[in-house]
């Protein structure tokens, strides 16, 4: 497997993507993968590799700006980094499609055939990709934020996956129920997987706070990633 960090702009600010794929002369569809709040770090990256492992590109965005970096556990810190971009959701949807760019242009990949996926905020922000109208196959939301924002929705061509645990305390019954009814009323194919007695965050090992909401749990997280490479074949 070939790994290497990418550069790349959206305005002003400076991005640093991590990049994940076989070696090989034929460009292959991609996975652009959007972290979590604490920001692009070691488990977005290790998710790209997964997704490389798959036979795609993985590509782990940068929301935040070069060498900006949350901590696992910093609640106060990691919200100030998510907070700019969850409040005002053009500019995310602005951050997130100069990925979509990025990737569309590397030589390793199949412009014709990217998808998105995304952890916790990253879930947010793959489905506000959908909801600008870009143009991918599809888009996957693990553990991620259901909720929208103030920016009206383009029309929405990708297919929508979302891998919700039912105990999670940051998306209640009640805004996953609103969620449906968008995704209908837009006549988008769109799935949600829910798991019982799970809660956020569980796809993410070191996630271990009960009292937050965030609890790991490995058959939850085994039963969202064969949903997702399920999807992903399906797509592409």
């Amino acid at each position: 497997m070939i790994t290497q960090t990418i550069d790349y702009q959206d305005g002003e600010t400076l991005l640093e993507g991590f990049l994940a794929h076989k070696d090989t002369a034929i460009p292959k569809p991609a996975v652009i993968v959007a972290h979590d709040w604490s920001g692009r770090r070691e488990f977005a990256c290790k998710a790209a590799e997964r997704i490389a492992a798959m036979g795609y590109v993985g590509f782990a965005l940068d929301m935040y700006g070069k060498g900006i970096f949350g901590r696992d556990g910093d609640i106060e810190g990691n919200g100030a980094l998510m907070g700019p971009l969850a409040s005002d959701r053009a500019l995310l949807r602005q951050r997130i499609n100069a990925a979509l760019q990025a990737v569309r242009n590397l030589p390793q990949v199949d412009a014709s055939r990217i998808a998105a996926m995304g952890f916790c905020f990253g879930g947010m922000c793959v489905l506000e990709l959908a909801r600008s109208g870009a143009d991918v196959k599809g888009v996957i939301s693990i553990h991620g934020i259901f909720a929208k924002g103030h920016v009206a929705n383009e029309k929405i061509t990708a297919k929508v996956l979302c891998l919700h645990g039912h105990d999670d305390p940051m998306v209640p019954p009640d805004q996953v129920l609103a969620f449906e009814r968008e995704m209908t009323e837009a006549k988008v194919d769109w799935q949600v997987h829910v798991y019982g007695g799970t809660m956020h965050a569980f796809t993410n090992p070191v996630a271990n706070n009960p009292d937050f909401g965030t609890v790991y749990k490995e058959i939850a997280a085994n039963r969202a990633y064969q949903s997702i490479a399920n999807f992903l074949e399906e797509l592409f």
